[in-house]
């Protein structure tokens, strides 16, 4: 099976030479413009095929806020803003993302959410949090992000610093398939076509070994299939306390 798989992945790469050979030289730029329309349209769908597992997820915000004021969440990655609505009323939300254009989106799941105090929005990539103070922050959430980060254990250091101690870091992200299934097989012979059409997007990541790498005190993880296209089914969710 390991050598079918690897010549049609080899295949797949041929086929889609042209898309990164547009990416290089700059054509693809173009795509980041559209991207985030995709993902604000896509994401109706996704929440509610995900609504009982996001509503369980974010149920525990509440152990992590502070004693006097507001909960301070940082959303890493944030696109159109899909979260909002599990949010407790009157949160302080700080937004990140590394594409401008999804404030377009963003600013009109705000108004929709009108239950949530917003801070600001700030273009910067999961890697690179320094607008963000240290110990700042009772919560960072990070959903359909680290799939696409340049370097996941960085994005997690990242988020370390800007949570106050015993805050947590709150995930729910798509991973690879376990390796005797057809899911597996396919994840990485479409993994090209795949990145090109997720902006950068990747179905091959073990993300959760990051996450038991990087050094948190608490690790609440589980692994569900999610009812989804088959690229994304196998999910992990859960939170990670500093």
């Amino acid at each position: 099976m390991t050598l079918f798989m690897n010549a049609c992945a080899f295949l797949v790469k041929v086929l889609t030479l042209p898309l990164h050979i547009a990416e290089v030289i700059g054509l693809f730029s173009f795509y980041k413009r559209v991207f985030p329309l995709i993902v604000y349209k896509m994401s109706i769908s996704y929440n509610e095929k995900m609504k009982d597992n996001k509503r369980e997820l974010f149920r525990n915000l509440e152990k992590f806020h502070p004693t006097k004021g507001s909960l301070r969440i940082l959303e890493v990655g944030c696109g159109s803003g899909a979260n909002f609505e599990h949010y407790p009323t009157g949160c302080r939300i700080t937004c990140t993302d590394p594409n401008p254009h999804f404030q377009k989106y963003l600013k009109k799941c705000m108004t929709k959410n009108d239950h949530l105090v917003y801070d600001s929005f700030i273009v910067a990539s999961g890697e690179n949090l320094k607008a963000v103070e240290d110990n700042s922050v009772d919560v960072v959430v990070c959903t359909l992000v680290l799939c696409s980060v340049e370097d996941t254990p960085k994005v997690l250091q990242e988020a370390k610093r800007v949570l106050r101690p015993g805050g947590a870091f709150f995930f729910l992200e798509h991973v690879v398939s376990d390796p005797s299934s057809w899911i597996y097989f396919f994840q990485h012979v479409l993994q090209p076509f795949w990145y090109y059409f997720g902006d950068g997007c990747e179905a091959t990541r073990a993300t959760w070994k990051h996450l038991e790498a990087a050094g948190f005190s608490d690790l609440q993880l589980r692994h569900i299939q999610a009812p989804l296209f088959f690229m994304i089914k196998p999910h992990i969710v859960g939170y990670a306390v500093k």
